[in-house]
């Protein structure tokens, strides 16, 4: 494992280019800084500025080489590398809420933006007018969308938000692509129609599914077969696609989850204010989900290897001197951990993945290796 701080800022979103050599980061404010990996440091090679509120969401297209930014100004923008810099071009949301998050279709000809306003803005560019323009997904959301992710045929739409509920939308926009073919959610695909939805209703008087918390991430697995999601109330979820969408839940000891992804098609890795990455196994035979661990080698501290005896009188001194120490974590991130993104190997079989956190700082985490490090634990 590897670490990097950035900054003494908490880090609210980051995204890669393609070759994994340059981060956009945003430092919880409205610019985006650029770094570049030289050697085994990180260097500031540009800054974005047009955003006048935080910048909240963050994503890279790998092949077109464009970055796609929203912030809490109900505005977004995509930069185009012209020569040694990116130049903005402002996107009509439509929206009269702050955006919370962006991502790029795999496609990459068109993006989908979550916002306050209870709506999903599905944009794609207008050859005619050559603006970005946007169709909106509205009903049946009644709260901020907090989390989104792209099934791989560039159609569907999973959204995770603060109304209790996951959803998975159609977002086909004919004008700029192919009329798509039936996949396990579903066959009909008219624009906004909903294929599945799992949580209770809002005020908590139950429902189909699970789940009894604001959702803050949503990942489609590699297949797009199967869904999970973290909700605020330690709930973790995978439903899998079919006739009858089965769904199972486990309600994880850790703090609220507040990003997951698939690492391979049974196992995701999720990570939130606990600071440290956990590991759920998915069994489709039995329909089950269980806890595979923590996903962080503690370091070895001075408290490691000495008797009862020698802790209690140590905790009695620290409590009748003035030089009291502060409790230190033993975990790499030192404060939550707000997203997750696969590096290498995708999400059916991931190699490394990186987690930024409000500590400011940056971790690589190399999958082998914690497999290697940790008696007990095993990916599958």
């Amino acid at each position: 494992m590897a670490y990097h701080s950035f900054l003494l800022e908490p880090i609210s979103c980051h995204a890669w280019n393609k070759d994994r050599t340059q981060i956009a980061l945003c430092p919880n404010n409205h610019d985006v800084h650029i770094y570049k990996k030289d050697g085994t440091k990180w260097t500031k090679i540009h800054e974005l500025k047009e955003h006048n509120g935080q910048v909240t969401g963050i994503d890279w297209a790998p092949d077109s080489n464009r970055i796609v930014t929203c912030g809490t100004d109900r505005n977004a923008y995509v930069w185009s590398l012209k020569g040694d810099v990116w130049k903005p071009t402002l996107v009509i949301l439509r929206i009269n809420r702050a955006a919370r998050c962006v991502r790029w279709s795999p496609r990459e000809n068109k993006f989908a933006v979550g916002s306050g306003s209870r709506l999903i803005s599905i944009c794609y560019f207008e050859q005619e007018n050559d603006w970005w323009v946007c169709k909106h997904i509205k009903k049946p959301i009644r709260s901020t969308i907090l989390s989104l992710d792209w099934h791989p045929n560039n159609v569907l739409l999973a959204a995770g938000s603060c109304d209790f509920k996951c959803r998975v939308f159609s977002a086909y926009i004919k004008e700029v692509e192919e009329k798509p073919g039936p996949t396990v959610w579903g066959s009909k695909m008219p624009f906004g129609e909903v294929l599945f939805e799992s949580g209770p209703s809002v005020g908590g008087s139950g429902g189909e599914g699970v789940g009894g918390g604001w959702v803050h991430g949503v990942c489609f697995s590699h297949s797009g077969n199967r869904l999970a999601w973290t909700s605020h109330d330690s709930t973790v979820a995978i439903a899998e696609g079919g006739k009858t969408s089965s769904i199972c839940s486990l309600s994880s000891e850790t703090l609220p989850l507040l990003c997951v992804t698939f690492i391979t098609e049974n196992s995701i890795v999720a990570a939130g204010h606990d600071c440290y990455p956990v590991l759920f196994v998915y069994d489709g035979a039995k329909g089950s989900l269980t806890f595979g661990g923590k996903l962080d080698v503690p370091k070895q501290t001075s408290q490691r290897g000495i008797s009862a005896r020698e802790r209690f009188q140590n905790l009695d001194r620290r409590a009748t001197t003035s030089d009291t120490a502060e409790p230190v974590l033993e975990s790499l991130h030192k404060n939550s951990i707000s997203q997750i993104s696969v590096l290498e190997g995708g999400k059916s079989n991931c190699v490394k993945f990186c987690t930024t956190g409000m500590d400011g700082g940056m971790a690589l985490w190399d999958v082998k290796s914690l497999e290697s490090a940790m008696k007990g634990l095993k990916i599958v």
